[in-house]
């Protein structure tokens, strides 16, 4: 990632926890996609941006111990985390090494050329220069590998229904504020991305997603408010009235059996490298 100061969304334990929460609500996809880019027992993986090691883990366990994790994350503290979740596991073939994904081909070091599969989640609407972190993975693929990105294209779609003016304006300061640090509308430019690198666009769609006060999925923006709209004020993209206006029309939603949420496109890619 970017230097862990810029880091739009932190990095301390409320996020961390919000992270691993995020991965469970979304497990189900992140596994469809590491089978549809064959990430199978024995299989070299390279996760970048790799956090604490929630989705790293369960990768670790799918390839099993013939297998090599790799991720790299820059956080001191993730780094952390990680470490220590992979020891109580006992997956001594999950490492992870701390540093800026853009340089991601040099912290590979030795191991540059002889990855299966590279697993990006939620990382390149986080980068000022998603052409250079593309192109580094390709680097660290072997001939072959398969590269497997989720992430945005058109984040400020977001839409809460019934309509409220209040929630509304604060999805636009969101979004605006984003633009700071990355692009909500990354995977936009991904196909073009992808191709100039050197991958075949091999797989290229969309997940959308609905919430509804009574499901689970509902818990991944309802986590994510409290944490984020405070930071999306202190930069001055939203004013405390209006901030506290659009928490009161999101607990007004999640009481209402009539609210749901059209939730953020996930747009997922499988590159492979020619």
């Amino acid at each position: 990632m970017p230097s862990v100061e810029d880091y739009l969304l932190g990095t301390d334990d409320t996020e961390s926890v919000r992270l691993g929460v995020q991965h469970r609500l979304w497990a189900v996809q992140a596994a469809a996609i590491w089978e549809r880019a064959v990430i199978e027992p024995g299989s070299r993986v390279l996760d970048v941006g790799c956090g604490p090691g929630y989705a790293a883990a369960d990768i670790a366990q799918l390839i099993g111990p013939g297998g090599r994790l790799l991720g790299v994350d820059g956080s001191p503290a993730y780094v952390s985390q990680f470490e220590a979740r992979m020891e109580r596991l006992g997956f001594s073939h999950a490492e992870v090494r701390r540093g800026d994904v853009h340089d991601i081909a040099s912290i590979a070091g030795d191991e540059t050329g002889t990855f299966d599969v590279a697993y990006i989640r939620w990382v390149l609407s986080f980068s000022k220069d998603p052409d250079r972190l593309i192109e580094q993975v390709h680097k660290c693929l072997k001939p072959g590998g398969r590269v497997a990105i989720q992430d945005y294209f058109g984040y400020a779609s977001i839409k809460l229904a019934p309509k409220n003016e209040d929630f509304q304006r604060g999805i636009a300061a969101v979004a605006e504020y984003w633009t700071e640090h990355g692009d909500l509308d990354v995977m936009g430019e991904m196909p073009r991305i992808l191709r100039e690198t050197g991958f075949e666009v091999r797989e290229f769609d969309v997940v959308q997603r609905l919430a509804r006060p009574d499901n689970q999925i509902w818990n991944w923006p309802d986590i994510f408010w409290p944490s984020f709209i405070p930071r999306v004020v202190e930069a001055g993209y939203l004013t405390r009235a209006d901030a506290d206006a659009f928490m009161a029309a999101w607990r007004a939603a999640s009481e209402s059996p009539d609210s749901f949420l059209l939730l953020p496109p996930v747009f997922e890619a499988i590159g492979v490298k020619r």
